[in-house]
């Protein structure tokens, strides 16, 4: 099988990786609730984790890590523990539901929620961002880059928005985190909320939630936590606060290996990799009849998705086609983002998508795009 669904999660992991999980489910005991050399050696390998979690992004000290699930828990973490009723929050027409449905959730009991249109290649309009802002904002959500068309957004501009206004700024970077550097200092990002098992190549499961010192995120959950134990309410402190229960040590394990290997290997070089692999897709099917694509191929800075539609087929049936006659795996339908396919006027027929990974080889992209050729040409 050939696997072009990197955007959904990574199917091909570091050797490392899965190494490491298996030695921490064999080594590893419950962290921060003993003494005793396995909770220690847990302890230790949070700890090691969050220090280059803290040396990617910035948010501070490693301490303002905190270990979730996957980025849809970290949002539902940052967006219940940042915004109550009353309040009014902007976002953009490109979020994934990971976005969407915790603030509708919200505004059924008092949020107020303005949404930011797009134009015809996907791009929000920064301009009408600005306009939206009146006294009651608190606080500006937006992706660094969609799952459906891999436009890569401006955070430092919004960022600097978020400065000039007083706001919090929360940063869904489920498709950049390991392949794009995410500044949080320089951008002036509040809140970034990461899953592991894509671009950072760790197992599923793993995630985490970065927050900016001096912002305060009130706890999703609360419960065991290994501290102040007679205490009635969850503590406050930093990441203890937003770590109730066992964390998946196992899976962060997983996770700090993938970390060292993004280090060691480059970020950028991995970026490079799968952006050259994504336009060399890109320039073999574009001029191939009946081919409609979505996003701005007009910038060279995007995430490596190529979604589109042969004319009026509908995607699930193609991607269907491309699994079962050349063993293609790749994504089809409404992608979990529904106000971008609104947008685009593919509601009903959603668009098939392409996600590359620098671990895919050239040789896989040409019989991709051979495959595309011969669905789209025949009979």
């Amino acid at each position: 099988m050939i696997y072009f669904d990197n955007a959904a999660t990574t199917l091909h992991k570091p050797e490392s990786v899965a190494k490491a999980v298996y030695d921490g489910i064999m080594t590893m005991g419950n962290a921060a609730r003993g003494a005793h050399e396995a909770s220690l050696l847990g302890m230790r390998t949070l700890y090691e984790t969050r220090t280059m979690l803290q040396e990617m992004y910035h948010p501070g000290a490693p301490e303002q890590v905190a270990f979730t699930a996957n980025s849809t828990d970290s949002l539902n973490i940052a967006i219940s523990g940042l915004f109550q009723p009353g309040d009014h929050v902007i976002t953009t027409c490109l979020e994934h539901n990971s976005v969407l449905r915790p603030l509708y959730r919200l505004e059924e009991t008092g949020l107020s929620l303005s949404i930011v249109p797009a134009d015809r290649k996907g791009n929000p309009d920064y301009d009408k961002m600005e306009e939206m802002i009146t006294p009651k904002t608190k606080g500006i959500i937006m992706t660094h880059a969609s799952n459906l068309t891999g436009n890569v957004t401006d955070l430092k501009r919004v960022g600097q928005l978020c400065k000039k206004h007083g706001l919090l700024f929360v940063v869904d970077g489920s498709q950049t985190g390991g392949i794009f550097p995410i500044p949080m200092d320089e951008y002036h990002i509040s809140v970034l909320c990461l899953t592991g098992h894509k671009g950072l190549l760790g197992p599923q499961g793993t995630g985490a939630i970065l927050v900016k010192e001096g912002v305060h995120v009130r706890p999703f959950r609360v419960g065991g936590s290994g501290i102040l134990s007679y205490s009635k309410t969850h503590p406050e402190v930093m990441p203890t606060a937003l770590e109730a229960g066992t964390l998946n040590i196992h899976g962060i394990a997983g996770l700090c290996a993938a970390l060292k290997y993004i280090k060691e290997t480059g970020i950028d070089q991995i970026r490079k990799k799968e952006q050259e692999l994504m336009w060399h897709f890109y320039e073999g099917i574009k001029e191939i009849p009946g081919l409609h694509f979505y996003g701005d191929f007009d910038t060279k800075e995007r995430a490596a998705i190529v979604s589109f539609n042969i004319e009026d087929y509908d995607s699930a049936i193609v991607s269907d086609e491309l699994m079962e006659r050349f063993e293609i795996a790749t994504r089809a339908g409404a992608h979990c983002a529904p106000l971008m396919h609104e947008s685009f006027g593919t509601k009903e027929q959603g668009a098939v998508r392409f996600s590359f990974s620098h671990f895919n080889t050239l040789e896989e992209v040409e019989k991709g795009i051979e495959a595309v050729r011969i669905l789209a040409t025949e009979e």
